[in-house]
């Protein structure tokens, strides 16, 4: 569920390496070398050579893993849960994110290894220099000193002594180094100037001015409250995201991602453009689980990708739709991204109510996407392929359908019986761990009746070692699950740690207030504009920062500009569709040039060029772009009747009304999107793009064309609905007019 924006230089060598150099791409990557590349990027680049270094990180992942699941299982102090994780997560860091790039020495290791040749003079992918261990080793004391004199630190809280003001500085400094080395240098920096606010806000102008607080009281607002670094973000890191993180990566080890992509590949593979229609399915079905952007585009884009060149999709244009397909996982229900369990903390509601209010949105830009993908096989006349190329769909659902049911579980628990996200995560791992410890030996004993049946069983086979050496392996896809589930964690936990930092300071400072007169300044009392100001915000933070980190910040700075603004105009927003307004724009920062880590994994499985990738990935995420603003003021496409007095939220129940908002938001996004690509059965004129973009509007905002014409809010749907069928219709005449007149034409030609 994390991204980062410092490793785009590793993954252009990435690409750059794997060309020949006349020019011709090699083969596409194989399953290891796309795992390689989602480890690199998101879990750490270090592989040591030295045995017990490898063992520490193991075995520091495995307990961390073990942790989270027992307090789960038995709770403990929410304060103490918090240090913990954070320990974990910074010691991991400073041991598998090196300090620099191995091409690009900076000048104090350069000056250090003049004076000591021995300095940093290895791999440092291969080994792990002192200076990290000591890092390490700093980093998870000065978390765990909270620990260690937690009942003192209670009874002296507010009047740090000398001791609490050197390990809360010691904190965080490293945190910031480890955002660095996780993350980028984007939140690093910006937590930095915001921490530097605190100390200049005095001297700043008057807009921005504050007395300026202390040392010592920032030191312990960050460190020995739950208002920093330890606050909310860390708690949701902690009690949520960390199990769902665990959870997709098991689920993953034991199989369950390829079997979700071949689901896909046999169901969609003979329709026009199948591999990308399969593409689209597999990472939707992926998305549920990984709320990786990167993971999701690797671990899909190794098949998928190769395959939409094979049929014809350009090198760009395969790698786009695996971009965008993917990093519309954040927002697929029922799991989500790390920042839908932070929104829910944030609002105050049940995670239920998020993924209910999500819902809408998230199935019209996926089916909206099948239908991009659909115009764009026509414009490029792209054939299906062979039924004989494509698995079997009924075999190949039977063959997995076991990891239906860790799903099933998460669903009945989380859905219908209204358990917490923490029982129904924890239950689903249960489950998933029994599965991957029966499977494979299951798996070896129908192989030996199969084999025993057609008589080519060997009868020199010790079966009760070759059904053990089953249940070994299944042990070990557990054990490898667990590790990498709590790599997977490492740059969540940072950076949910670090923009705890940027929410105290907003905080201690009253900084809210002051963006509110700013975004109100700028925009000159324009709503449309002072979205759009808050859109590019999150862009732009977005382009250096996980999704995870960029939410927290506009949650904490932009959301409330939104509530507070639309307010004094009259208009009331659900705080819901405030905070899934921002959590749209930070994921398309994932596909946004020049820094979307997305588009770069998706270009170097495509063998094609990052910037070129990204581009055309947003052009697809455009119908995404517009969905936050419509939903904004239609909230009936999230489920929403309307704001009670008291600001709650009256949810939409009638199901006939809730499939006539689905299916006419549908409509209307296929309206946006033919115009978009001016196609829709031939290509379109202008003035069609035109009457579909009008078609769209006023199926999606029906109440801005309600003073004009005779009809109620529902009158306009339907004759938004039906402009895009009159349209279509329109064009299926022209097409069979035109397929007559070349008939009558050749048969003139013959007579």
């Amino acid at each position: 569920m994390s991204e980062q924006a410092g490793k785009n230089n590793t993954l252009e060598e990435n690409q750059k390496t794997t060309e020949n150099q006349d020019g011709q791409d090699k083969a596409p990557p194989t399953t290891k070398e796309a795992r390689d590349l989602v480890v690199m990027v998101e879990a750490g680049v270090r592989d040591p050579k030295s045995i017990v270094a490898r063992w520490i990180i193991v075995l520091l992942c495995l307990a961390w893993s073990i942790f989270q699941l027992s307090i789960a299982h038995d709770p403990i102090n929410s304060h103490i849960a918090r240090i913990w994780h954070l320990a974990f997560a910074i010691g991991l860091t400073f041991l598998v994110y090196p300090a620099y790039k191995q091409h690009s020495t900076p000048f104090w290791v350069s000056l250090t290894q003049k004076i000591i040749p021995s300095f940093a003079s290895k791999s440092i992918r291969k080994t792990i220099p002192v200076y990290d261990w000591i890092f390490a080793a700093l980093g998870m004391a000065s978390a765990l000193y909270l620990w260690w004199d937690f009942d003192n630190l209670i009874f002296r809280q507010g009047m740090p002594n000398q001791t609490d003001i050197v390990m809360g500085f010691i904190l965080i400094v490293l945190l910031l180094e480890a955002a660095r080395r996780a993350l980028g240098p984007a939140l690093s920096i910006l937590a930095a100037i915001f921490l530097a606010y605190n100390f200049i806000g005095p001297y700043l102008p008057e807009i921005l001015r504050h007395r300026g607080i202390p040392l010592d009281f920032m030191i312990s607002d960050m460190y020995l409250t739950t208002t920093g670094i330890f606050g909310v973000p860390l708690g949701v890191s902690v009690s949520f995201v960390f199990l769902f993180v665990l959870f997709g990566a098991l689920l993953d080890r034991a199989g369950g991602g390829k079997y979700f992509i071949d689901v896909a590949f046999s169901a969609l593979g003979t329709f026009r453009g199948g591999p990308a229609k399969a593409a689209v399915l597999a990472s939707g079905m992926t998305g549920m689980i990984s709320g990786s952007s990167i993971a999701n585009t690797v671990t899909t884009g190794t098949f998928t990708i190769p395959l939409m060149k094979k049929v014809g999709f350009p090198g760009h244009k395969a790698g786009a739709v695996e971009v965008a397909a993917s990093t519309n996982g954040q927002i697929m229900p029922p799991i989500m991204g790390a920042a839908a369990f932070i929104m829910a903390e944030i609002i105050g509601i049940p995670y239920l109510d998020v993924v209910r209010a999500a819902l809408f949105p998230a199935l019209i830009a996926y089916l909206a996407l099948l239908y991009v993908v659909h115009l764009e096989s026509l414009k490029m006349g792209i054939k299906p392929l062979p039924r004989k190329e494509l698995p079997k769909f009924w075999k190949t659902v039977l063959r997995g359908c076991h990891f239906i049911i860790p799903l099933a579980i998460l669903i009945i628990y989380l859905v219908v019986l209204r358990r917490s996200p923490v029982a129904s995560a924890l239950h689903a791992i249960q489950g998933l761990m029994v599965i991957m410890l029966v499977q494979r030996p299951i798996i070896a004993f129908l192989s030996l009746g199969y084999h025993r049946k057609a008589g080519t069983l060997d009868p020199d086979l010790d079966l009760k070692r070759y059904i053990s050496g089953a249940f070994v392996d299944g042990l070990r896809d557990l054990w490898d699950g667990l590790i990498m589930g709590a790599r997977n964690m490492i740059s969540v936990g940072i950076a949910t740690a670090t923009a705890g930092i940027i929410v105290g300071v907003v905080s201690i400072t009253g900084l809210v207030g002051r963006f509110v007169n700013i975004i109100d300044v700028l925009s000159m009392g324009n709503m449309a504009l002072m979205l759009v100001l808050t859109a590019m915000t999150s862009l732009i933070l977005g382009m250096g920062m996980p999704t995870t980190a960029n939410y927290i910040i506009m949650a904490t700075l932009t959301a409330p500009v939104i509530l507070h603004l639309g307010a004094d105009m009259g208009i009331i927003f659900p705080i819901i569709a405030i905070h899934l307004f921002v959590f749209y724009f930070g994921i398309l920062a994932d596909v946004t040039p020049p820094v979307g880590l997305a588009s770069y994994a998706g270009a170097a499985i495509a063998r094609s060029d990052p910037i070129k990738t990204g581009v055309q990935a947003f052009y697809y995420s455009l119908r995404t772009v517009i969905l936050p603003f419509i939903f904004l003021f239609n909230t009936e496409l999230l489920m929403i009747a309307g704001v009670t007095a008291a600001g709650g939220v009256i949810w939409l129940d009638d199901p006939v009304r809730l499939a006539w908002i689905f299916f006419s938001g549908l409509i209307a996004m296929f309206a946006f999107a033919s115009a978009l690509q001016g196609w829709l059965v031939i290509k379109c004129r202008w003035y069609e793009r035109l009457f579909l973009l009008l078609a769209c509007a006023t199926a999606f905002r029906p109440g801005v064309f309600e003073v004009y014409l005779p009809f109620d809010r529902l009158g306009m749907q339907i004759l938004g609905v039906c402009m895009f069928f009159a349209v279509y219709i329109f064009q299926k005449i022209k097409v069979r007019r035109f397929q007559k007149f070349m008939a009558s034409r050749a048969q003139e030609k013959g007579e």
